[in-house]
């Protein structure tokens, strides 16, 4: 008779015992996931960054590309200062965006946790809208010197 409770609690104690291990494992697991889920949001942190400057370089192509067109387009339908002004206004948005482009990308805020993304050089970012900023230069002179 005094096996009986013995038995009971036995296995009481060996259910508490494996319901422990599973409360472990599935702590561990909320952990693991919870660290996964902030290097997913760090990489998407940096994707984002990376549409980011790739928007900025877009619009500035296309204020480039139409300040280049506005002068070939309303050379005899409106007053010459009226084009250079507009040529002008369109180019220095452009040579803006080139700029505002590698502010945005390189002076973040807050830096994303430890991304598994690789983020691209800054050396390269500076370079690239750099040589844009310059080819908008280029075009304001030539448009200017016409």
């Amino acid at each position: 008779m005094n096996a009986e409770p013995e038995k009971r609690a036995a296995a009481a104690q060996a259910k508490l015992a494996a319901s422990a291990g599973k409360l472990e494992k599935s702590a561990v697991q909320q952990v693991d996931s919870a660290d996964r889920r902030t290097e997913l949001a760090a990489d998407r942190t940096v994707l984002a960054a990376e549409r980011t400057y790739a928007a900025w370089i877009r619009t500035g192509l296309a204020a480039l590309a139409a300040g280049i067109g506005t002068k070939a387009l309303l050379q005899d339908l409106v007053a010459d200062w009226l084009i250079f002004a507009a040529t002008l206004v369109l180019i220095v948005f452009s040579i803006f965006c080139f700029l505002a482009a590698v502010w945005r990308q390189i002076d973040r805020s807050v830096p994303p946790p430890r991304p598994d993304t690789r983020t691209l050089p800054s050396w390269l970012l500076v370079g690239f809208s750099g040589f844009l900023a310059m080819m908008s230069v280029a075009a304001l002179i030539g448009i200017w010197s016409q």
